[in-house]
């Protein structure tokens, strides 16, 4: 039996596997570790005396990649980013950045919603994580909406879809997961999260203000805020600001030369500098320890995919699977625009069915080799281009693309993780009623989605900047 052939019948089963309800790091480590026994016996022409020896190399093969890539330094970004978001949450950050997004934003209509939605923003940008934002603003946000005569599923939609955007502001743990899958520039890709990550939750407040404007009693504004408790605000919420430009500033220096450090610098000294702040604010033991251990168990569960999935992945690269897909996509007659069109479609219709770090980790390393082939190659001119782009400018564009699409994932039923989250934290809620609740947003997301695929400089601005 060829290769590809054994490729596709192990992949159909891990995904049956997933679909049945296995866990994405059990599913794709285990069907790797069968798939390499079987490349490799397939070699001997299945002879009983060789089997022995196809275990044995299968096992070398698949314990030497975990640690091989997840020794990388770049990796050590995702446990400091998390532990950002989870001090500055016991830091009470959140409800300070949370009160000022309030007085100053609330007065437009639906103007509470709009400012949760950019008051998670601010918080994704001191927290790599989507889960993380969704469930400490379904603590904050969703009480002080459900008081004003918000419809509980609305306000809920609103905090689990402005969780999402944590996927793409920087400090994010899922675009530094995709550099390392993809093998290009975590600092670029961090920087290239940040304006669509700002366009994502202007679309989205732009949404919310034309619901209000034209429903009936929907989302009414706050107003009585005098300019003096609004200014009083800003001073709670400066750390979150100050925590943003140790990060940026460390992966770009806008005062040109060279940055001031690498983005693993960057994520350790953000992390000490909401140590200090938190203690500042009088956190305590108690607290810190709470802090350390979500960051432990999220760090693992993310660590533990990975893992899973590279077994997975290098399995894939003996049955050159990558390698036929990119022929097979490169070889089609219709425009390479529609046929990026219809992978960002499949990722969406992946994602209801798989959570989003998963998602990534299984189709990048045989969707990513076709999309560059598209596009010309790995190291192709702007110039030669199909996007009119260069080979890691159409990474860097892509690779937000995808992520963007992983966001849409958080939400989508029937595994969408933030409407999970935000029901279980709340009491009142099913996760029926979070589904309904962002339903709306979904109209928001294919708007950016589309509008990012049309105007590539949304992203590329800033990482072109620190190129040039």
């Amino acid at each position: 039996m060829e290769p590809i052939t054994i490729g596709l019948i192990v992949s159909a089963v891990m995904l049956l596997m997933v679909i049945l309800g296995m866990r994405v790091a059990f599913a794709a480590g285990l069907a790797g570790f069968l798939g390499l026994i079987w490349i490799f016996w397939a070699k001997k022409n299945y002879g009983i005396d060789d089997f022995g020896w196809a275990l044995t190399v299968a096992a070398k093969t698949a314990g030497q990649v975990p640690h091989s890539k997840v020794t990388t330094q770049a990796l050590s970004l995702i446990p400091t980013f998390i532990l950002i978001g989870y001090l500055a949450y016991y830091a009470g950050l959140t409800q300070a950045l949370f009160e000022a997004a309030k007085r100053w934003i609330a007065w437009v209509p639906g103007g509470l919603a709009v400012s949760t939605i950019f008051a998670t923003a601010g918080f994704a940008a001191v927290s790599g994580a989507s889960v993380a934002t969704a469930a400490v603003f379904a603590r904050i946000a969703i009480p002080e909406m459900l008081k004003i005569g918000y419809d509980k599923k609305f306000a809920a939609g609103v905090v689990a879809a402005g969780g999402t955007l944590a996927s793409l502001i920087p400090p994010s743990a899922i675009l530094v997961i995709y550099a390392i899958i993809v093998e290009q520039d975590v600092g670029k890709l961090l920087l290239a999260g940040f304006l669509p990550g700002v366009f994502s939750a202007i679309v989205y407040g732009a949404l919310i203000i034309g619901m209000a404007m034209m429903i009936k009693g929907f989302g009414p504004p706050v107003k009585g805020f005098t300019w003096k408790e609004r200014f009083e605000s800003l001073p709670p919420a400066l750390p979150i600001l100050v925590v943003v430009a140790t990060i940026i500033l460390f992966v770009y220096n806008p005062f040109g030369g060279d940055a001031w450090g690498t983005p693993t610098e960057g994520g350790a000294i953000g992390a000490f500098v909401v140590f200090c702040m938190a203690l500042w604010r009088g956190m305590r033991w108690p607290q810190l320890k709470d802090a350390l251990l979500e960051t432990a168990k999220l760090s693992v569960m993310i660590f533990t995919i990975i893992w899973g999935v590279l077994i997975y992945v290098r399995f894939l690269g003996f049955a050159d699977l990558p390698g036929a897909f990119s022929d097979w996509i490169t070889g089609l007659e219709q425009s390479p625009m529609l046929t990026l069109v219809f992978i960002l479609l499949a990722y969406a219709v992946l994602g209801m069915f798989m959570d989003a770090i998963g998602m990534l980790l299984l189709t990048l390393p045989v969707v990513y080799p076709a999309v560059m082939a598209l596009n010309g190659g790995e190291f192709v001119s702007a110039a030669d281009s199909t996007f009119g782009m260069s080979g890691p400018m159409c990474a860097i564009w892509f690779g937000i693309l995808v992520v963007k699409m992983a966001e849409f994932c958080l939400i989508t039923p029937p595994i969408g993780l933030n409407c999970f989250v935000v029901a279980g934290v709340r009491d009142d809620l099913s996760v029926q009623d979070v589904f309904k609740g962002v339903t709306p947003f979904f109209i928001a997301d294919a708007v950016t989605i589309a509008l990012l695929v049309a105007f590539p400089m949304i992203v590329l601005w800033l990482p072109m900047q620190a190129v040039g």
